[in-house]
């Protein structure tokens, strides 16, 4: 009998939900919020009211794509954190209002988990490899940097996170700084395509261990771009393409320093990305190399199972269902955990 779960996403400012039917997609419906740009950045507030108005549609457009109808669903499995708590009570509160309703389980899904979780999903007709535990797996996001040995579905060993900022938050910052639209990150690797990446050198943290530091990095490109522009005030025009894989190039450079050193101290023998970041072009092109480098079998997710979203977070209950870990009405958003 085919089980299906229905996911629900909202952990931020995308208000998403899927249907998977065991690993295989069914349905994936985003919805974006554009509000934010002209803040440059996430408003809480704004987040949640957005979902509000968001949520019932996306859900029955993705139970009509799935081509299923609520009553075949075998569980809910929605986002209960790491999160904009105001965002997540919108899609928490549906999913258990929903699971009460139909009488199906309800599963928790931590969204980091599911981050690393995306590289099980398949779609239909198309057969993909998965990496096998334990493997070692570069989690890279807005919110967080973490370079994980996972063991198995849900255990994950933490191995090392950023002290500080996040790698996308270094991104973002960056082209803040450069005066470009938010999200930044896919606008500085747009950029940094016909740019020199050893143009500019900029400061990068030495951190203890297998630890991540980037405002350090933030504080050298900002003082640069200070100082040029005092001198010329058209420098970020004139190059900005280089400007963007040279800050690029000191991300990616961070973020491989300390894969490498996991590589050489762990057992693992694939390699595997996940987060927002890991659609960045300079990153895949990084980790293909230093995969080829240390023989090791390199797993990226597709460019659309990258960012946000709740094929994930249903895969991710789907194999929570079949352990049968399920949640009561009772369960509690979460805004910050570090797996």
């Amino acid at each position: 009998m085919s089980v299906y779960i229905l996911g629900i996403e909202s952990s931020c400012d995308d208000t998403s939900a899927a249907v998977v039917e065991g690993t295989t997609i069914l349905s994936n419906v985003i919805a974006s919020q554009r509000v934010h740009a002209e803040y440059g950045g996430v408003v809480p507030e704004l987040a949640s009211r957005a979902h509000q108005q968001n949520i019932i549609p996306v859900i029955d457009t993705a139970l009509k794509r799935a081509k299923i109808h609520k009553n075949q669903l075998s569980a809910i499995a929605f986002t209960n954190g790491p999160g904009l708590l105001g965002s997540l009570l919108v899609g928490s509160s549906f999913a258990k209002a929903m699971s009460y309703s139909l009488d199906v389980p309800l599963v928790e899904v931590d969204h980091l988990q599911a981050h690393v979780l995306a590289n099980f999903l398949d779609k239909p007709g198309e057969e993909r490899a998965h990496p096998s535990f334990p493997f070692l797996c570069l989690t890279v996001s807005g919110g967080h940097t973490l370079l994980l040995q996972v063991n198995d579905y849900f255990d994950m060993q933490r191995l090392g996170c950023t002290i500080d900022d996040a790698a996308g938050e270094a991104f973002d910052k960056a082209a803040k700084i450069l005066g470009l639209p938010y999200p930044g990150g896919p606008v500085i690797d747009k950029y940094a395509q016909d740019g020199d990446p050893k143009r500019f050198q900029f400061a990068i943290a030495h951190v203890p261990g297998l630890d991540y530091s980037f405002s350090g990095l933030k504080t050298s490109f900002l003082y640069f771009v200070r100082d040029q522009l005092k001198e010329n005030p058209n420098f970020i025009e004139e190059n900005i393409h280089d400007l963007a894989a040279s800050i690029q190039y000191a991300i990616v450079k961070s973020l491989m320093d300390k894969v490498v050193k996991a590589m050489k101290v762990t057992p693992c023998k694939d390699f595997v990305l996940a987060g927002g970041v890991s659609a960045n072009s300079g990153l895949r092109n990084a980790a293909a190399d230093v995969a080829r480098r240390y023989r090791k079998n390199l797993f990226l997710p597709t460019l659309d199972l990258t960012t946000d979203n709740a094929a994930m977070i249903a895969v991710c209950g789907y194999f929570k269902y079949l352990k049968g870990e399920f949640v009561n009405i009772d369960a509690v958003p979460y805004s910050s955990r570090v797996l």
